[in-house]
């Protein structure tokens, strides 16, 4: 294919999309206020908005994350659509076969984000305040504190899945993966520190598992890694 070629199948994928991605928005949207009731559904009180706009503000978010969500799969497969004729049949089948992976481990994700980690750190950060503070909740405030802390992790469980799809191509080997550990180890550090509320708990109780999630990369890889040499000998 020539240059305008890739360039024309590139924007075909990218439309085909964006317009699952805004028909899912535009479902996500209708069904919004259930949404919204779920994840405030362990609340004492209701949250405050500090103005009008806020309500669509923040049911344009919750539909756009829920949008997201069920896009991705549909965005994997236009990728490997794109990149099909690169690859081989073998390499065609067998990175198929990761598109569900990508799915399960997103929502993986997403819930420990939200059932696991974001319960944790919101009972330590009001542990904070004690009796020394009124505790106010704007809806604003909130569903951003709680999307830094559940988002995130959708896609940092990917990690996995990407070591063993890398691998699988030959462009990543497990040795590459440990040789570069420092430096993937201090990018999630940082990482963590940017998803997390500026205390050290919940920026521990963050890089634990993403330091989890390299190693299984890395445990993964080498299993992938080992399949090849087989193959190929």
């Amino acid at each position: 294919m020539q240059l305008i070629d890739h360039l024309s199948e590139l924007r075909k994928r990218i439309i085909i999309t964006a317009i699952i991605f805004v028909s899912f928005f535009m479902g996500a949207f209708f069904y919004v206020k259930d949404i919204y009731r779920f994840l405030v559904k362990d609340l004492d009180g209701n949250l405050a908005l500090l103005g009008p706009g806020d309500v669509l503000s923040i049911y344009m978010i919750l539909a756009a994350v829920v949008a997201v969500a069920l896009t991705i799969p549909v965005a994997a497969y236009q990728l490997w659509k794109f990149i099909k004729p690169a690859l081989t049949k073998d390499e065609q089948k067998s990175s198929l076969l990761f598109i569900p992976g990508l799915c399960i481990l997103f929502l993986c994700g997403v819930s420990f984000g939200y059932f696991v980690l974001f319960p944790l750190v919101l009972s330590f950060v009001l542990s904070l305040a004690g009796d020394q503070f009124e505790t106010f909740f704007t809806a604003e405030k909130y569903f951003r504190f709680m999307l830094h802390l559940t988002l995130p992790f959708g896609f940092l469980f990917e990690i996995p899945a990407v070591a063993m799809f890398l691998t699988k191509l030959g462009v990543v080997t497990p040795e590459k993966l440990i040789k570069g550990r420092k430096f993937a180890y201090l990018l999630l550090v940082i990482i963590a520190v940017l998803i997390t509320p500026p205390d050290l708990i919940s920026d521990v109780l963050v890089i634990i598992p993403l330091f989890i999630l390299y190693e299984v990369s890395i445990t993964l890889s080498k299993i992938i890694f080992r399949k090849n040499s087989t193959i190929a000998g």
